[in-house]
């Protein structure tokens, strides 16, 4: 019996596997049929929340199935990432990804169970977004010259406030002290705005902010902005200087965004995928909201090309990280 058995098994495979193979490129052809989720592994309401359900509602209408953003947040982004990269790879589940989630959160966390570029296909970037340096205008320094100065004058005097560890908030500090050979003290909060907050009580001194959040303070005059951490300056706030114009051009920095699917997605719902999100970024209002947040469209950044991008990310944010020497259990 079992000979038998073994023989139909080996007279049957040739026979099937064409008839599979075709099946499959069908299905394929066709996605999508049904529902895709899309993971956004932060909470509901902010900016990575937006931008998420703008695309997903422009690929719905392109793809004639719905696009359902799910928020599942948690360490710092990883808890939703860890789902999207245990999810089935057949294109049904799609991940909003940023520098945090998928560059830094593997070199901060000890007991993560993923990594971007071995559980995850690169689709396309969304956005890249600078910070901007603002500090308390009570304080004595009005240029990142002057901050710089006071901060090696006085190391750990200056105190700065964070969105929470691993953020780009504050990783972007990390970065400024280590290129300026400051030491400043951390401050870390859950989220934005009650950091914020205490910024503009002079609870704190500084913070390495988005411009949608911290715009508000600049264009009232509660907090002064110092320089913003683009190549270029932002036309919302064209009289901050850049960060290399203040005379760091190393502290260049800032949060990306993109869409990742599980590994193993076949490359042509990826493909599709990535030409449906593509198209969404050339929308003249998609566009118009992204920019209005101080965010540029990543028009182009895909396949290999944005592959590269994560993987040097990646080592980047790891030296920075590990230089740091910042850990979390």
């Amino acid at each position: 019996m079992p000979s038998r058995t073994t023989r139909r098994t080996v007279l049957c495979g040739p026979l099937v596997a064409p008839l599979v193979a075709p099946a499959v490129a069908r299905s394929e052809a066709a996605w999508p049929t049904r529902p895709v989720t899309w993971i956004v592994p932060f909470t509901p309401g902010g900016i990575t929340d937006t931008t998420s359900r703008m695309i997903a509602q422009h690929l719905a209408a392109r793809f004639g199935q719905p696009v359902v953003v799910e928020n599942r947040p948690g360490a710092g982004g990883s808890v939703g990432t860890e789902a999207a990269a245990r999810a089935a790879p057949d294109g049904y589940t799609v991940l909003y990804g940023t520098q945090g989630t998928m560059a830094a959160n593997p070199a901060l966390y000890r007991t993560l169970r993923y990594e971007a570029l071995r559980d995850f296909v690169p689709v396309h970037g969304l956005t890249a977004t600078p910070n901007v340096l603002v500090a308390n205008p009570q304080r004595p320094y009005r240029t990142v010259g002057e901050l710089v100065a006071h901060a090696r004058a006085h190391p750990g005097e200056v105190n700065f406030g964070s969105a929470g560890i691993g953020t780009a908030t504050h990783l972007t500090a990390e970065l400024f002290m280590s290129v300026t050979g400051t030491r400043m003290t951390h401050v870390p909060y859950q989220g934005s705005a009650r950091a914020l907050n205490d910024l503009v009580a002079g609870t704190v001194d500084i913070m390495f902010d988005y411009l949608v959040s911290s715009g508000p303070f600049l264009r009232s005059g509660q907090l002064r902005g110092l320089a913003v951490t683009s190549g270029e300056r932002l036309p919302q706030i064209p009289d901050v200087p850049t960060i290399a114009e203040a005379g760091v051009p190393d502290a260049v920095a800032g949060s990306w965004s993109g869409v990742f699917v599980p590994a193993r997605t076949p490359a042509p719902i990826v493909a599709r995928l990535a030409e449906g999100i593509g198209a969404a970024l050339t929308d003249p209002q998609v566009r118009q909201a992204l920019t209005g947040t101080g965010s540029t469209p990543l028009d182009g950044m895909h396949g290999e090309r944005f592959r590269r991008f994560v993987a040097e990310e990646v080592e980047r944010w790891r030296g920075i990280i590990e230089r740091a020497g910042l850990r979390v259990n």
